[in-house]
């Protein structure tokens, strides 16, 4: 039995709690085709030359075997090419037909029949086409509207569980798509009631009383995401975004923020605050 591999790609995915919305915009490779990689339905994807190269970059962006899963896509579901399937003649026949061949030719030059030109135009033609596709799959899905790049903060991040980490790709796409990512690190110092949601929708927690361990004060995990909205039920926190400490003001009522990686902290009103319900 194959390996199985989109089950592969979504558990490793589902582990790192990552969205297919921040995949889709760390590679450049659109929602759809990265569901259709998870799912195997191969025939939704353009060819087998774009899904060896799409599954390569999805492998790198969770830190997986690229190599190892595009040959196992390549031994159980890649067709062979019509080169693969031509017989083997053997070098004493090919003389012998190039021998007849020129025999029979009259002139017209004692080499083999090799490709005719119709036939190499075609090859190029395809070629041509199948590189401005992959072209066009990889632009086509980013955002029309660019987001300014800023530097990463260099504050040194507080011991924690990671629970996201990418990997720079050969294309240089992993950079641009950090620019945009924000780590958030929720620290409670007393009982405080926290909803937090990341930018694709997903209650990271889900409307929890976190508590302080005492014998681990940094035991609460980082997420990462293009933007996060808050609700936090007291000022009983500290909140670490990217690495740098940020504290709440007291409160007497809920307290909610809009988290960006340009925009950085920004307070919601009442009727803005997510409620995890």
């Amino acid at each position: 039995m194959p390996a199985e591999i989109g089950a592969t790609l979504r558990e490793a995915r589902m582990r790192a709690r990552i969205d297919i919305s921040e995949i889709e915009a760390q590679t450049k490779i659109r929602a759809k085709y990265l569901r259709a990689l998870e799912n195997e339905e191969w025939d939704l994807l353009p060819g087998p030359t774009f899904v060896k190269s799409f599954l390569r970059t999805y492998a790198q962006a969770l830190d997986l075997d690229d190599k190892a899963i595009v040959e196992e896509y390549r031994q159980h579901y890649e067709r062979p090419n019509e080169a693969d399937l031509q017989p083997i003649v053997p070098a004493s026949r090919q003389k012998s037909q190039s021998g007849r061949g020129g025999g029979r030719g009259g002139g017209r030059g004692g080499g083999g029949v090799g490709p005719s030109r119709g036939y190499t135009i075609a090859i190029a033609v395809v070629s041509l086409v199948i590189v401005v596709l992959v072209v066009a799959l990889l632009t086509g899905g980013s955002s029309s509207k660019k987001t300014p790049t800023t530097p990463a903060s260099s504050a040194t991040v507080p011991p924690h569980h990671t629970h996201h980490t990418t990997s720079p790709t050969s294309t240089g796409t992993s950079t641009t798509a950090q620019s945009t990512v924000v780590a958030l690190s929720v620290q409670p110092t007393a009982p405080v009631y926290v909803c937090l949601i990341s930018a694709g929708g997903r209650k990271l927690i889900p409307g929890l009383i976190l508590k302080p361990d005492p014998t681990h004060p940094s035991t609460q995990p980082t997420y990462h995401s293009n933007s996060f909205t808050i609700t936090l039920g007291n000022s009983s926190v500290k909140l670490f975004i990217d690495g740098s400490l940020r504290t709440v003001p007291a409160s007497s009522q809920a307290i909610g923020y809009l988290i960006t990686k340009t925009g950085g902290r920004h307070t919601l009103s009442s009727s803005q605050q997510p409620t995890c319900k």
